[in-house]
């Protein structure tokens, strides 16, 4: 990172904190709810009349979250890996993926991410960082996701040679018992960097999912206890603390989002459906921690980061 990069998230913050400046940092864009699977937990996948942006609607929404003060994109889908605009060539070839990074740097974000569920071939990617979806190890992540899904993240996660990759795993009652395996796998990897761990946002129809109080809090102890240990948890210790009664003041303000519709929001969807006091997303946490200058978090942050 440029010096005159990290200028500016001193200058964001100071803003922030004495100024109350509500502008965002990090920006979501779903770019399409195309997707190669049914995951038992999301409400994204859209499989009867699948959706994707065009790469002129895309650019005009990085210029937009760009222009609000956000430095950091992450593309969600659906599947990202599986947009493509086939009115836009660049040599020749419809754009994809990986042009919408070379977009976002060209006007000025920082990096950029990709969340992905590793069912295709994702070698060459260009993004700064790459977030592979695996709910567990094996069976665990299968009963979430489908059988032979295991199997086919191994293999393209194998094959993708990225230098940034980390898992991301999101917690429920189906998988809960393989979240020590999970860390576990993940530090024995050639592959991943590290592993991020959420638990289950109760969104309407999906609430036999979320863990129940006493379930969540001795889960996060869980993580803490191998975050001593000195795992591969992004996660840090001020914010999983902080996800223990979510009794904290929040500033979700720091990420916005720009959904499928087009919709432009400033709230995460959560917070559109009252479940901030049952919010999984631990970014919450690690936003709290942010704003509060924890040693920790702003370490993990720049290491997540740059």
């Amino acid at each position: 990172m440029k010096l005159n990069q990290f200028i500016y998230l001193g200058w964001w913050w100071f803003r922030a904190k004495f100024f109350g400046r509500k502008a965002p940092l990090q920006s979501v864009l779903f770019i399409s709810d195309r997707c190669n699977l049914s995951c038992r937990h999301c409400s994204v996948y859209n499989h009867n009349d699948p959706v994707s942006k065009t790469f002129e609607q895309i650019k005009e929404e990085l210029e937009y979250c760009h222009s609000l003060g956000s430095r950091f994109v992450d593309f969600e889908g659906g599947e990202p890996f599986l947009w493509q605009d086939e009115n836009h060539l660049i040599d020749g070839r419809p754009a994809d993926v990986n042009d919408l990074c070379d977009l976002a740097r060209s006007l000025g974000f920082f990096s950029c991410t990709i969340t992905t569920n590793a069912q295709k071939p994702f070698a060459g990617s260009r993004a700064d960082s790459i977030w592979v979806s695996m709910d567990g190890v094996g069976e665990y992540h299968e009963r979430i996701r489908g059988k032979g899904t295991f199997e086919r993240l191994e293999k393209n996660v194998a094959e993708c040679g990225h230098k940034a990759l980390s898992a991301n795993m999101a917690i429920n009652t189906l998988n809960v018992d393989s979240v020590a395996a999970t860390i576990e796998y993940v530090a024995a990897s050639p592959y991943f960097k590290e592993v991020s761990l959420n638990f289950h946002t109760p969104f309407p129809g999906t609430e036999v999912l979320a863990l129940p109080l006493e379930k969540r809090l001795e889960v996060i102890d869980l993580i803490i206890s191998y975050k001593k240990k000195g795992y591969p948890i992004m996660n840090s210790r001020t914010g999983l603390k902080h996800m223990r009664y979510m009794d904290f003041r929040t500033v979700c303000w720091m990420t916005n989002f720009v959904f499928m519709d087009g919709t432009r929001s400033d709230r995460c969807i959560g917070e559109t459906f009252s479940l901030c006091g049952d919010c999984g997303f631990c970014m919450s946490g690690e936003e709290r921690a942010v704003m509060d200058l924890a040693p920790d978090t702003i370490l993990a942050g720049l290491k997540l980061r740059v």
